[in-house]
């Protein structure tokens, strides 16, 4: 498997941890199952790749495998971008159904 699919694959996933932890730690946001996972999915791959862009040592050695701190280093900040995109469209459609 091609490294930037696995990178891929990794920002999803702890996208979807993100979004999902942060909707459940504050319920304020909470956008419901489904609502948190597609707010961190995108959240974690947009955030991922944004990331990777600005810190080329994410994406992992020259050869195509990652090693483990450029996974690491994509749990991180998949997990923490899919959990700021879901505080701010919960944030969002609090302020939507406010008015």
């Amino acid at each position: 498997m091609s490294g930037t699919i696995v990178n891929l694959i990794i920002q999803l996933i702890a996208g979807i941890a993100g979004g999902h932890a942060a909707g459940k730690s504050l319920s304020d946001y909470d956008l419901g199952a489904l609502g948190n996972t597609i707010a961190g999915a995108i959240g974690g791959v947009g955030g991922g790749q944004i990331l990777q862009a600005l810190i080329p040592a994410l994406a992992g050695a020259a050869g195509g495998a990652p090693d483990i701190g450029s996974i690491i280093g994509q749990l991180v900040g998949g997990g923490a971008s899919g959990a700021i995109l879901t505080i701010i469209v919960g944030l969002l459609k609090n302020m939507m159904a406010s008015k």
